[in-house]
Order: structure tokens, then sequence, then C-alpha cells
């Protein structure tokens, strides 16, 4: 597990769409990779596959076959990152107007 990484390439890696929908799967708490395979409808050794740089910078956890998020370090990360602040920022001041 790495402790730096490209943010520009986690970013990326989260907002993939082929990636999003395993994270989605594990916003409520780790899941075995057997029913991440069965309800995504994505063989086991393409999850890992998919997770792969996310694994490795510690964002999301492998113990056994059971995945899991990091929530701490994925809340920080998105707290920090600019271009997800720069987002937020935007449609707060477009709800603003609309308001």
């Amino acid at each position: 597990m790495s402790m730096s990484y490209d943010k520009s390439k986690v970013a990326d890696s989260l907002f993939n769409p082929d990636v999003s929908i395993i994270m989605a799967e594990l916003e409520s708490g780790p899941k075995e990779s057997a029913l991440l395979s069965s309800t995504l409808g994505i063989p086991e050794p393409e999850i890992k596959t998919r997770l792969e740089y996310l694994i490795e910078t510690g964002f999301v956890i492998v113990s056994g076959t059971t995945y899991g998020v990091d929530s701490e370090k994925l809340a920080k990360f998105m707290e920090n990152d600019e271009n997800y602040k720069g987002v937020v920022d935007g449609l707060t001041e477009l709800d603003s107007y609309l308001n």
C-alpha cells in the first residue's frame, strides 16, 4: 500500500463508471467479492482489477476476499481535492441563485 499517490489518478479511478459502481456497493460497508460479483454481474477477478489503483493507494482495503473502503482517507481526499471543492462550490453557488 502506497502512502503517496497521484491525486488525478485517484480522482479518475473514483469517478470511472466501472469503479464507481463497485464503490457504491462498498459505501454501506465491506463486502465479500462473491457478493459483489453476483450483485454487480462482474467476475471476481475483474473486481480486483478495477480497484487495483485504489487498493494500491489504500483507499480500498482487501482482507482475504472482503473489500472495504477506508472512509476516513476517502473523506479527507474529497475534502482536500481542489477539483471536487470547485464543483461543490459551484453547485452551492448555483443553488443559492435558484433558491
